[in-house]
């Protein structure tokens, strides 16, 4: 540790620290731009200048180390000052050239509200400019279809050219040109092939760099900010949904340094334009081929009738890659009604949860990769099924001393890997001991079998995962404080529903057995697009969009919420349950705040669940259920409801369930249970708890679904 003295306060701090990183630990606020804790130092910008004690001009603190400090005359501490008149001035300085060619772009700028130049501006800046030359234009570049740039007000932060170059590992953007020529481009201006390149747009300081989908939707200041969690893919990332009314507006990141770091990927960040379009409004009954608009009484007296005159052993159902953990729950439960046991996910054959959790789970996490030494990846593409996972693992490659190898097609990952092969005859090889790899294996200290998708899909996948785990355990992967097995899922859904139990039971069917011709008489789809049912299956549809399983469907009953707007939970590959805040209340139609609101359809949905299980219709007659108690919005929360839905990792004892405040204790096991009773518990309570703390907006646009022919 080094002894500093800045602003009159004495700190010790780490040797390797630069300046900016003493002074914000001692408390100091320092100004930047071109300075990112992720990134590389640039040294640009000079926003950032403090003064040493003895030199005879301030220096760029990012880019000065604290061990490249002399100490005093008498062998003091150095002395370090970030509010002396000689930084103050300088500061001033720097932002006056940094204006001298901005444009005055504010009032229309999409960055407005939430630009670090603006804020920057007001706190370091003077209110005069001694410039009255004509500023510089530049002509704007053309980067795709999903980052929109403005030229005329980069700063030449250069963030973006090495977020492209290290992070993103596309190095497709540069500068060229000097002094007051200097232009940030692509050279050739050809579209940006990265999947994070929409983190352009969070780490650009300026308005040069914005959203094109969201361009001029918006300000920031309009929306409401709910904290959330991603399901587009299995890692889960920490995001934030923003919303003007009832309408999702954007995605952004959160921080969360054990999953997502501050990235996303495009898919996440742009998937909220599917939220508008060909959303299913209302029931559908397919009659003489095509799909008719029904009543719910309609729908739910339709399915009770398949199912009266069907053997529980002829019912199956399958869920989607969305499906959120209480809506296969419940799903599960109905079939056990009728004695069924034809369970299955989407993609889920080839695993077995009996034998345990740790056979279909990334057991290294996503930030034990860092800790790894050697990767061996089977049958997956991380690139293309978790870009963020991706950036990850070439960031621990260009740390040094990290071999990769790769067994499946040859692809583009950002990162020098070795391709071992691409058949399960290498698989074989290395199981073998006659691969060359498998030396690279033996000798790492932190090995990672990595299984993916690609592998696990395949007719022979349980084979695969069987042969993979047992080289894990040949190589040394799994052993005391490490286990280097893991499974790459490309869904959100899979490890919830492994881990309540859905899937086929002893004598129960799969999903390639269930979508098999003569096998089932009815099948529930619980937003299972991915499935081609046989012909002569009676399809109910359970969905949010009228994707492939609602055309094939007989009936379409409007499923839950997506992720963006309710909030459940889903068990993703690094074993933590998430719990999604609630913005938008399904079944809930906008009111004023004083105002209860109206049920909408739940409880006829409610209703036809219990008819189809043979309870008492209830309900049915349309009489809506009676809301729940109204929260006590006087309430103080404790702090551990403040922390917005974001559960702990699993074995450290503590799930949250988000808004409503919910705190679990389970030590050491994952939130839900193989049987369910952990969920079951959680419902219950749940259920005493007075609902959501938020009634904020209702019912999301939606269309009808077409025919379906």
């Amino acid at each position: 540790m080094t002894k500093l003295i800045i602003d009159g306060k004495e700190i010790d701090v780490p040797a390797e620290y630069t300046l900016l990183q003493a002074c914000e630990a001692a408390g100091a606020e320092i100004p930047r731009f071109c300075y990112h804790e992720r990134l590389s130092i640039a040294g640009n910008c000079r926003m950032c200048l403090v003064e040493v004690k003895g030199g005879p001009k301030p220096v760029a603190s990012c880019a000065w180390g604290v061990r490249d400090c002399r100490p005093g005359p008498k062998g003091e501490p150095p002395e370090i000052s970030t509010r002396s008149p000689m930084v103050k001035k300088a500061r001033e300085g720097v932002m006056e050239f940094l204006l001298i060619n901005h444009p005055l772009d504010c009032p229309i700028c999409d960055q407005g509200g939430e630009c670090d130049l603006q804020d920057q501006a007001m706190g370091y800046g003077v209110d005069t400019s001694r410039f009255a030359e004509n500023k510089r234009a530049v002509e704007d570049k053309y980067l795709g279809a999903l980052v929109k740039t403005s030229m005329n007000r980069c700063i030449q932060c250069t963030r973006c050219v090495r977020f492209s170059a290290e992070v993103a590992g596309a190095p497709e953007m540069g500068a060229t040109g000097r002094g007051e020529d200097m232009e940030i481009t692509t050279y050739l201006e050809h579209a940006l092939t990265s999947e994070l390149q929409g983190n352009l747009v969070d780490i650009c300081p300026v308005g040069a760099l914005t959203s094109k989908p969201y361009a001029f939707a918006a300000r920031p200041w309009e929306l409401g900010k709910t904290q959330s969690i991603d399901v587009m893919d299995g890692i889960g990332s920490a995001i934030r949904v923003d919303t003007r009314g009832r309408e999702v507006m954007r995605v952004l990141p959160r921080i969360n340094e054990a999953v997502n770091e501050e990235w996303i990927s495009d898919k996440t960040r742009h998937v909220v334009d599917g939220l508008r379009t060909q959303r299913l409004d209302r029931p559908y009954i397919r009659e003489a081929g095509k799909l008719r608009a029904a009543s719910w009484p309609e729908a739910f007296a339709a399915i009770a009738a398949k199912a009266a005159r069907t053997d529980g052993k002829r019912i199956g159902a399958i869920a989607g890659d969305l499906a959120g953990v209480e809506e296969m729950f419940a799903l599960k439960d109905l079939l056990a009604k009728y004695g069924s046991g034809n369970l299955a996910v989407q993609g889920g054959d080839a695993f077995d949860p009996a034998l345990g959790r740790g056979s279909y789970i990334f057991n290294p996490t996503l930030v034990g990769v860092e800790q790894a030494d050697a990767l061996l990846i089977i049958g997956a593409n991380p690139r293309k099924e978790a870009a963020v996972f991706n950036a990850r693992i070439r960031k621990r490659w260009r740390a040094g001393g990290f071999k990769v190898g790769v067994i499946g097609a040859k692809v583009d990952l950002t990162y020098d890997y070795d391709h071992l092969g691409a058949g399960t005859e290498t698989l074989g090889e290395l199981a073998a001991g006659k691969h060359s790899f498998m030396d690279v294996l033996k000798n790492a200290k932190n090995p990672i079998i990595l299984v993916g998708a690609g592998a696990a899909s395949r007719h022979d996948g349980a084979a695969i995962l069987a042969a993979a785990a047992k080289l894990a355990l040949d190589v040394g992967a799994v052993k005391d404080g490490w286990n280097g097995f893991g499974v790459l899922h490309e869904t959100a859904s899979r490890v919830g529903a492994l881990d309540i139990g859905f899937f086929a039971t002893a004598g129960g069917l799969n999903a390639a057995q269930m979508t098999t011709f003569g096998t089932l008489d009815l099948l529930f789809l619980l937003g299972a697009d991915e499935i081609k049912p046989s012909d002569g299956t009676f399809v109910v549809y359970i969905g949010t969009h009228g994707d492939r399983g609602a055309h094939r469907a007989d009936v379409i009953l409007r499923g839950g919420r997506l992720h963006r707007e309710v909030r459940d939970l889903r068990q993703h590959r690094r074993s933590r349950a998430d719990d999604r805040p609630c913005r938008v209340p399904a079944g809930r139609s906008p009111r004023g705040l004083g105002d209860r609101a109206r049920p909408v359809g739940g409880a006829r949905q409610e209703a036809g669940l219990r008819l189809a299980v043979g309870a008492p219709p209830g309900d049915l007659q349309g009489r809506a259920a009676p809301d729940p108690p109204r929260p006590d919005r006087g309430r103080r929360r404790r702090p551990d409801q403040e922390a917005g839905g974001e559960g702990r990792l699993a074995g450290e004892g503590t799930v949250q369930a988000g808004d409503r405040g919910l705190l679990f204790d389970q030590p050491n096991r994952a939130c839900v249970r193989r049987d369910g009773g952990m969920l079951a518990a959680c419902l219950r309570a749940d259920a005493d708890r007075s609902g959501v703390s938020r009634w904020n907006s209702s019912k999301a646009r939606s269309g009808p679904v077409s025919s379906g022919r």
